[in-house]
């Protein structure tokens, strides 16, 4: 394998690991621009990646099994809206917990039902999201370098990864040119203005974790039925936490949020490439070295090494009506 085709290789790989981490980014940038924190995104992704697994294996249909993940999510997020939004409590723990309850209950509920030590069984056929080949992508396969990058790395990708991508230009066009969109910015900078208008700060912060909800629906049937053919024990494996560190890293801006969740997809394609193989004056280094570069690169981003991120001013504040 020469140089090209390692690194288209490479490219079409970025692509599918970072199409969760770009769903799970985009539903915190609307709950985070309402003004709730979301820590929970890791597990509403992991319970939607059970249902759907779940639902695609009984009923043998991939579309059913993404809308049982796409409707667990939801719950998931009406827990948490209920929590930090009408009982106004503290949003970080609500995360927390739900990100507990996730973990527990999807290993027991399969073990439960299946028997397999909390994995569910293969799903296979038209229970899974296949590989789309795009137009032409056979006749420009030997075309020099737009060739296989098309028919590679554009193409033979299934229909949630189009629908990522496409999700990145509607969540710009809510958030920043519809009515609905300048009122969540708004109730997430301050709530207090937006209730003088009349406007319902708790049904605006509910609709937002209610659209995170749908969207970290996709990112779990994804990772279960799409990228993977059945559910195992924390599959998700800390993307949720990666995606808010996307979301930091991108300022809160959808368009920068997709860069950044293709910047952590490409460390973990880079790492999964060097399994095994030699680094030219050093040797062959331990595989857990490259596996633990995305997580390396969040503790960095986190620590601050992004230079000035500002939240939305009224994020995890509980808002209380004055009377």
């Amino acid at each position: 394998m020469d140089l090209f085709d390692i690194i288209v290789s490479i490219l079409g790989s970025t692509i599918r690991l970072s199409i969760p981490l770009l769903f799970t980014a985009l539903a915190g940038l609307f709950t985070e621009r309402a003004g709730i924190f979301d820590i929970g995104l890791e597990g509403k992704m992991l319970s939607a990646a059970f249902a759907s697994a779940c639902v695609a294996y009984v009923t043998g249909d991939a579309w059913l099994g993404l809308l049982g993940g796409i409707a667990v999510s939801i719950l998931f997020s009406l827990i948490h809206g209920f929590a930090s939004i009408t009982n106004r409590g503290n949003q970080i723990v609500s995360g927390v917990a739900l990100n507990f309850v996730a973990a527990g209950l999807t290993v027991v509920l399969g073990q439960a039902w299946f028997g397999q030590g909390g994995r569910t069984p293969q799903i296979s056929g038209e229970a899974r999201f296949s590989p789309i080949t795009l137009p032409f992508a056979d006749a420009v396969r030997d075309v020099p370098v737009l060739g296989p990058l098309y028919a590679n790395v554009i193409s033979g990708n299934n229909i949630l990864t189009y629908l990522a991508f496409a999700a990145v230009p509607i969540t710009w066009w809510v958030l920043f040119r519809t009515r609905f969109g300048l009122r969540l910015r708004a109730v997430g900078e301050n709530p207090g203005a937006v209730d003088t208008a009349g406007i319902s700060v708790t049904w605006l912060r509910y609709r937002a974790v209610i659209v995170a909800g749908f969207l970290c629906g996709f990112a779990g049937a994804y990772l279960a039925i799409a990228q993977s053919a059945a559910f195992i024990k924390d599959m998700s494996a800390g993307k949720g936490y990666i995606a808010l560190a996307a979301l930091i890293f991108a300022k809160w801006k959808p368009v920068p949020v997709m860069y950044a969740c293709l910047l952590f997809g490409f460390l973990d394609a880079f790492a999964n490439f060097m399994q095994g193989k030699a680094v030219p004056g050093i040797g062959e280094v331990p595989v857990q070295i490259f596996q633990a570069l995305p997580y390396i690169l969040t503790c960095v981003l986190l620590a601050g090494f992004i230079g000035v991120a500002r939240p939305p001013k009224a994020g995890g504040v509980p808002y209380t009506k004055e009377r």
